[in-house]
Order: structure tokens, then C-alpha cells, then sequence
């Protein structure tokens, strides 16, 4: 087997116009601290409609920044989902505070609103309630935010959107990213990712305070602003008003970010028509197959399988016969609080029981723009070679 004739379960599609677009920026006066930085969020607020939008160089580093524009610190509580990857809890931990966790839907695997309201219940009695909520809208779908939100204004928690998964869908028709339903709302450009910006994140807010909260902690702390200086004797003069981090993206980053976001929706669409070629050919096999929300757009991030339950030892099995021929599929996501560093900080197996019997029968299947229905049928009869040689199939 050649290189390429593996299948990766994702990857990124770089044009031509990607290329020259970074090449521009790197033949340009600024490789940092430039106006692709600046283009990058304005379209990016621009496409979604949220009025702001701060840039970083991961979204685990906008992740940060949010949980501390919105003052999450030691002593404080912060609920997300355990099926993630772990940036979406070590955020809050990042910042001193304790982390937990509410279970997930069986049929979306987001944060269950319906788990979420009864742990508030029981929350707000021990007046243990949480400062933040991060709802992760898992593999492009959006969760259940106007029943989120709602139960904020009841229990008084700020959101924050893990929408790494997420840039280019809609939830009740709208771009995920608005802010009508979030305090913040994060997009992750890892090259596996919609779109890419070879590492990178974005933080999208309403709140100018947010805003510049954010901007001020992903550039050392430091501002050069005149209205927040207390002195100003020329123009080389800044001050540093908080402890904050290099966080920055660069210019490169950006003017890719800029030149794939052009191509965001087309991207999606594509997606979708794998999607629905993979339900048609995979529908007669005994495995459950991604659920989509009617009031959900997703941009279709991941394409993860259920295997029946009574076989879910045979996973392993499954997912070695297709590394072995050459097809890259994935488990999203062990659960983060059964990881050691987690379970050091309290938590076992069997916390959350939906979570990790998900997390049991899972596996992703390649789906990434490029993806030919040849190296899709491959992929499928790959599968069901795999599933009747361990008898899930007879």
C-alpha cells in the first residue's frame, strides 16, 4: 500500500489560491500584528453576525481567554461535556477552577440539556452551581441551545460554545456563532478541521467589554490603546495592565484562514453529500448512524458509527482491520473524565454512564473534502468485510 492510497479520517484541502494568499502575506512588511489578522475577524464576525471577533493561535487559547474574560477563577465551578477532547476542560482548569461534567445525549452526543437542568436542580439545593457552562456542539451539530440558554437566565451561569467542530452550521437557521444564545462562542482552524488556518482559533462575541478582555489577554496583557493608557510620551509607549499570554495568531494563519473561509459553505456542502452517500450505502448494516437535529444544520465535522451493543468488545477488531487496509478511522472522543489527570481529581468510570457506553461502540469514519465515492465505497465495503468477519453481520 503506497501513501496515497491510505484514507485518512480527515485532512485539509489547500488550492492554489490558499497558497499564493500566504506567500502574499509572507512577501508583505508584517508576518505578525498585520491586516490578514485584522481581515480574518472582521469577515469572520461579518459571516456569522456577531460584532466581534478575537483571534488566537489555537482554540484551546481562545477557550482560556474566555473562561477568563468571563473571571473564571479558583473557587469557581465550570460544566462542560465529557465527550470532547480535553481542551474543553482543561480551559477551566487552566484558570484554578474545578471542573465537571454533565452527560450527553443519547441520539446527538452533545451536553443533554435534560441531564443539564437536573444537575442545576440538585446544583442550586448544595449551592454548588456552576459560574460557566461549556456545551460542546460535537461533530458539527449544534446543541440544544435556546433550552441552554434558558436555564441560564433561570440559574444564572455565563455560556461559552465549544464550537470547534462548528464553524458554518446553523442552529434555528442561523450561523452558529451569533451569540444569541452564548456569552462566547469558539471556533477551532486545526487543519482536520472545516476550514483551516494551519493551528488557529477564533472567540466570537456581542460584548465589546468581552471583546477586549480577550484582545488585551492574548497580547501579553498589554495594550497600546489610548483611551486605556495612563500616560502616553510617544509612540512607542505601551503598558501592561494584566498577567496575559502570546496567544496571537500570525499573519500566515491568518491570510489562509481569510482565503479558506471563502470557501466555507462550498466546503459544507460537500460534506453533506458525503454524508447522505454514506447513510444510503451503509443503511442495510447493523450499526446506528449519525442523527441529525431538524432544527440543526451541522457542518458535518465527524461521521461517527455506533456498533450494536452486544458487539462493542469487537470494536478494537473493527478498527484495526481498517487500519490495516489503509483507512484512517478515529474514536471521538475518550471520555475526558476518565483520563488519569481527571481521575486523580475525583472522577471514575461509570460517572457518566451514556458518555462512556457511547464512547464503548464508537467509531469516525473518514469524511473530509476530497473524499471520492470511490475511496467512500472503499471505506464501506472495508467495513462490512470487518463487521462479517467478527459476526456482526451474518
Amino acid at each position: 500500500m503506497t501513501h496515497t492510497d491510505f484514507i485518512p479520517y480527515g485532512r485539509q484541502s489547500i488550492s492554489e489560491d490558499d497558497i499564493a494568499a500566504v506567500v502574499t502575506a509572507l512577501k508583505s512588511d508584517h508576518l505578525t500584528q498585520g491586516p490578514s489578522v485584522t481581515a480574518f475577524e472582521q469577515t469572520l464576525a461579518q459571516k456569522v453576525n456577531a460584532k466581534f471577533a478575537v483571534s488566537a493561535n489555537s482554540a484551546t487559547s481562545a477557550l482560556h481567554l474566555a473562561c477568563l474574560a468571563l473571571g473564571v477563577e479558583e473557587g469557581d465551578t465550570v460544566w462542560t461535556s465529557p465527550n470532547t477532547f480535553i481542551a474543553s476542560a482543561n480551559c477551566a482548569r487552566y484558570c484554578g477552577a474545578t471542573v465537571d461534567f454533565v452527560d450527553i445525549d443519547p441520539h446527538s452526543y452533545n451536553l443533554c440539556s435534560v441531564k443539564l437542568a437536573e444537575k442545576l436542580h440538585h446544583a442550586k439545593l448544595n449551592n454548588t452551581l456552576p459560574k460557566v457552562v461549556i456545551p460542546v456542539h460535537f461533530a458539527g451539530q449544534s446543541c440544544d441551545m435556546a433550552a441552554i440558554h434558558t436555564l441560564s437566565q433561570e440559574y444564572g451561569f455565563r455560556i461559552i460554545e465549544d464550537a470547534s467542530h462548528a464553524i458554518g452550521a446553523k442552529y434555528q437557521g442561523d450561523y452558529v456563532g451569533n451569540g444569541k444564545y452564548s456569552d462566547i462562542c469558539v471556533f477551532s482552524f486545526h487543519p482536520v478541521k472545516i476550514i483551516t488556518s494551519a493551528e488557529g482559533g477564533m472567540a466570537m462575541t456581542n460584548d465589546e467589554h468581552l471583546a477586549k478582555h480577550m484582545r488585551t489577554h492574548a497580547q501579553q496583557g498589554t495594550t497600546k490603546s489610548p483611551d486605556e493608557l495612563t500616560q502616553m510620551p510617544g509612540d512607542w509607549y505601551y503598558e501592561q495592565h494584566t498577567l496575559g499570554f502570546n496567544y496571537r495568531m500570525t499573519e500566515l494563519q491568518a491570510a489562509l484562514g481569510v482565503s479558506q473561509l471563502s470557501r466555507l459553505d462550498d466546503f459544507i456542502v460537500e460534506r453533506h453529500h458525503q454524508f447522505e452517500r454514506y447513510h444510503d450505502l451503509l443503511k442495510d448494516l447493523p450499526i446506528t448512524l449519525p442523527f441529525q437535529s431538524d432544527d440543526v444544520y451541522s457542518s458535518l465535522h465527524l461521521y461517527p458509527i455506533l456498533l450494536p451493543e452486544q458487539h462493542k468488545e469487537k470494536r478494537r477488531a473493527i478498527f484495526d482491520a481498517l487500519r490495516q487496509a489503509g483507512i484512517g478511522s478515529q474514536i471521538h472522543y475518550i471520555p475526558v473524565h476518565t483520563q488519569p489527570y481527571y481521575q486523580a481529581l475525583g472522577f471514575s468510570v461509570g460517572d457518566f454512564p451514556i458518555t462512556e457506553n457511547y464512547y464503548q461502540r464508537t467509531l469516525s469514519l473518514p469524511l473530509f473534502v476530497g473524499l471520492t465515492i470511490e475511496q467512500q465505497q472503499r471505506v464501506v465495503e472495508t467495513l462490512s468485510q470487518a463487521l462479517t468477519d467478527n459476526g456482526i453481520v451474518a
